[in-house]
């Protein structure tokens, strides 16, 4: 094989990856939705917006991801990124597929919901994972907490807060569903991810030696990787 083909062949390779993450992530997503115990802050705003003026929670998942990708363009003056384009688009396609499916249902017992709700906060870990160690470009969230970091000074991780923040209150007031899951998601999804995206490096860098490439992941750059402390600006 020649290099060009081995180049090509990790291209799409990295593409299948970060739509595996995607599919997983979006799986952690509807788990947390099904539990009904309080939902992450982005979710909690797309289900307060999809209660009270109908569509899906995957349809305003795509809103406002794509009102957030015009922003984030608007502020960098350069055309969206087809990683946070795909993002945009998938996930919420993703959400609403998972929540179509009969056998995704509430349980009866508080303990079945927590259990869920913890899967689900571990899924998504690890589908964010996959589609960080990709490399394949930042969701709209994160192209915008990048853009603002480095327009207005402030730390990642208190921009990430403030725009958290800003969308739970929103979510809240559109009457979301804001409960124990919430605070459970905000506390552990940092760890896990942090915990999660090494596995995941490993798993692409097998995959890169499976395609003949003598790379070596750890100096790869990810766009975005705040769950470990390290924040790199997207290009």
């Amino acid at each position: 094989m020649k290099p060009g083909n081995k180049d090509a062949s990790w291209f799409w390779m990295s593409w299948v990856v970060f739509t595996v993450g995607l599919l997983v992530m979006a799986f952690g997503i509807a788990l947390m939705i099904r539990a009904e115990v309080g939902s992450a802050p982005w979710d909690v705003f797309h289900i307060g917006l999809y209660q009270q003026f109908g569509l899906t929670i995957g349809t305003w998942s795509i809103i406002i991801g794509l009102v957030i990708i015009g922003s984030t363009s608007l502020l960098e003056r350069s055309w969206p990124k087809p990683g946070a384009f795909l993002n945009m688009l998938l996930v919420g396609l993703f959400i609403d597929l998972y929540l179509w499916l009969p056998i995704l249902k509430t349980p009866d017992q508080l303990i079945g919901k927590l259990i869920m709700l913890i899967s689900g906060i571990v899924i998504m870990g690890y589908g964010i994972g996959l589609y960080i160690a990709a490399d394949r470009g930042a969701g709209p969230r994160d192209s915008l907490m990048l853009v603002l970091t480095e327009r207005i000074g402030w730390k990642v991780q208190h921009i990430r807060l403030s725009m958290e923040m800003v969308v739970l209150t929103l979510g809240w007031l559109l009457k979301g569903p804001v409960n124990i899951g919430t605070l459970l998601f905000c506390v552990t999804i940092g760890p896990i991810v942090g915990y999660s995206l090494p596995q995941c490096k490993k798993i692409v860098a097998r995959l890169i030696e499976r395609g003949g490439r003598n790379e070596d992941i750890n100096k790869r750059k990810i766009r975005i990787n705040h769950y470990d402390g390290v924040s790199k600006k997207a290009r």
